[in-house]
């Protein structure tokens, strides 16, 4: 352990010490149940039985951690790397290594619906903003592949945005945050229910004035809608609706070519789901949704270079569709055996003159049938077997297939062993990218103009783990070690104009991470994870640039101290040291390392029946670190946050 947390820990311990442990503390005051978990295989699973290591960031921890949106959030999750910089359209989290500016190789879901922008290369970003912090009950980290279950947008993880059912959040509830750098955050909530149903108004914003040196100013704003029915039948309908846009400050001070300005992006979904029982083994889902995003960046540039008397819009705007139909069936088999399959189709549409020289849209659309066995070969071992089949209409058929095998090897003790396979089909932008500057007839340039000569990348992984629980302790640990071998990376290439796109590079991604949990004395818990991550080249395309060696700090840790006193008073405080690695948006040269500290103490409100909270946070005790860009810096920021319930 390093000087900084060695440091933390001391602190923490001496916070500790006031808050005195109670003589007849049991167990069961440090452990609940092991948690029911529904990202992995489809199947509701036990996390010691799931195949692939998962965290799980329940609604407690959200809250205490001070966070104000879900990308910074994931930053606390083993072998994650989170950038706050809304250059890229909004902040980003990947998974080891930020490869691009769009984080393209995982899949975000909002309960269950996927929220990856088409648009935007995959990118991850503008789906993390979809719902209020308050409206999340907990989320699902797979951390590694899971195309076996959920496609080709699954390549290095899945995260499963769960909200809160509409029955917890009946009646009034408000919140007001503000701060240092323009921290304006608010949101209100209003609960209702019928006969047979329950609803859910949920209205908030996020606001700033963005990282130290950008163009600032970034806003969110949010509304969504959730309602539960039970039907007479008895079969539960869910429906969603909901629409979030962001303004956010964009460019540099003096580049004509990338002047300061503020783009925006706006989204609105739908979702509709039906459930039904059928016994109580037996289920069956449908489920439906759509949702259209639309992006708007213009800014006039000066033709004086090509002798023209004149000004040119420059624009990256366009829109995108996404319609999605799946059903889902689950069974037992046998006592021994559980069987869940099913199929999604999934269309999307993106259409952008400025992009594809062409108001006409790209179509992809995408069929997939899936399925999972679960096999419980004796009582403590556990063996899933699961595949998808899917077919792209643009470039084929791919199956992405995953055995994994969990081994109770004693109460508490499992072992987790399995490998998979899984690729990534190029994106719209990949294989048809036109972009051209047209004024009057002239063709002033074109500066990239895709070949189409890509083809899906593909990963190979293989992994280990132990989940480990000691009551006797007051302690877990989950460990993964693991080797992901990808082939034909997608870059990229930037050596001359116009750029295209190609399959650069085979690497692989190996190492160890691991989760340790520690409750030494009442209202206290200590949460230590450590990543070493090693991405190394095995072959680059001639004439090829390569990055990967530095896209993930080797060597990373955070700690998490919570402690809740006695009197109420409820302190959180969280250290994170990542080791040297490049910056998301400076190029494969431009590299360096992040240490950032955050404290957090909050006094509970009580009146009548009513009940509130005030809180301090302050992010980033030390230095301001740099965030994207290497001018761009993550500063220090304090802000108080009060919530009232009604």
């Amino acid at each position: 352990m390093n000087k900084s947390l060695m440091q933390l820990c001391l602190m923490t311990a001496a916070c500790g010490a006031i808050a005195q442990p109670s003589a007849g503390v049991t167990e069961q005051d440090f452990f609940g149940d092991m948690p029911i978990v529904l990202s992995v295989s489809r199947l509701p699973q036990r996390l010691d039985e799931t195949p692939g290591a998962l965290t799980v960031l329940d609604r407690d921890f959200i809250r205490r951690s001070g966070a104000r949106d879900v990308a910074d959030l994931l930053r606390l999750v083993p072998g994650f790397q989170s950038s706050n910089s809304f250059y890229s359209v909004a902040p980003v989290a990947s998974y080891h290594g930020a490869f691009d500016a769009y984080s393209n190789r995982m899949q975000v879901m909002v309960d269950g619906r996927s929220v990856y922008s088409p648009y935007f290369i995959g990118s991850v970003g503008p789906g993390l903003e979809t719902v209020a912090m308050d409206d999340i009950e907990r989320i699902e980290v797979l951390r590694g592949s899971n195309s076996a279950a959920y496609g080709a947008r699954a390549l290095l993880g899945v995260v499963n945005i769960v909200t809160r059912h509409t029955t917890d959040t009946q009646g009034l509830q408000g919140s007001m945050t503000v701060g240092q750098i323009g921290v304006r955050d608010a949101m209100a909530r209003l609960g209702w229910a019928s006969d047979r149903a329950t609803y859910r108004i949920t209205i908030d914003e996020r606001a700033d004035d963005g990282l130290g040196g950008s163009n600032g100013d970034n806003l969110v704003r949010r509304f969504n809608f959730r309602s539960d029915f039970l039907t007479a039948a008895g079969d539960d309908v869910q429906v969603r609706l909901g629409n979030y846009g962001i303004e956010a400050g964009n460019g540099f001070p003096g580049k004509v070519d990338n002047p300061l300005r503020t783009n925006t992006f706006d989204s609105n979904y739908i979702q509709a789901d039906w459930h039904r029982s059928l016994s109580p083994d037996e289920d069956l889902a449908v489920s439906w949704s759509h949702a259209q995003e639309d992006y708007k960046d213009e800014f006039p540039y000066s033709l004086a270079k090509f002798g023209i008397n004149g000004v040119y819009v420059v624009s990256g705007s366009g829109q995108d569709t996404r319609d999605s139909l799946s059903l889902q069936h689950s069974f037992r088999a046998n006592p021994s055996t559980r069987v869940v399959w099913g199929g999604e189709f999934l269309s999307e549409k993106v259409s952008s003159m400025a992009l594809y020289a062409t108001d006409s849209p790209y179509r992809t659309d995408f069929s997939r049938l899936f399925g999972n066995v679960e096999w419980r070969v004796r009582p403590s071992v556990l063996i899933n077997a699961g595949a998808l089949a899917e077919e792209d209409s643009v470039t084929g058929h791919s199956v992405s297939p995953r055995v994994m095998a969990n081994w109770n090897i004693a109460p508490g003790q499992t072992l987790r062993a399995g490998v998979s396979h899984s690729s990534r089909p190029p994106s719209t932008y990949e294989r048809f990218a036109n972009v051209r500057y047209i004024w009057n007839g002239i063709l002033l340039g074109v500066t990239t103009l895709a070949s189409g000569k890509v083809v899906p990348e593909r990963m190979e992984t293989s992994e280990v783990g132990y989940l480990g629980d000691f009551p006797q302790w007051r302690s877990s640990v989950d460990v993964r070690v693991y080797r992901e071998k990808i082939d034909g990376f997608i870059r990229q290439l930037n050596a001359t104009l116009p750029r295209d796109y190609a399959n650069t590079e085979d690497f692989a991604i190996q190492g160890w991470e691991y989760q340790f949990k520690w409750r030494p004395w009442t209202g206290a818990q200590f949460i230590l994870n450590q990543a070493y991550t090693d991405i190394g080249a095995i072959s680059v395309a001639a004439g090829a640039q390569t990055g990967t060696a530095f896209a993930a700090p080797k060597r990373s840790s955070t700690l998490v101290y919570f402690q809740k006193f006695p009197n109420g008073l409820d302190l959180s405080m969280s250290h994170q040291d990542n080791g040297t690695a490049t910056l998301t948006g400076t190029g494969y040269d431009s590299r360096t390392a992040m240490t950032r500290t955050d404290f957090r103490l909050a006094w509970p409100l009580h009146w009548s029946t009513h009940a509130g909270e005030w809180a301090v946070m302050v992010q980033n005790l030390g230095s301001p670190y740099p965030d994207y860009f290497v001018g761009h810096y993550f500063e220090r920021r304090a802000f108080v946050t009060l919530r009232l319930d009604r």
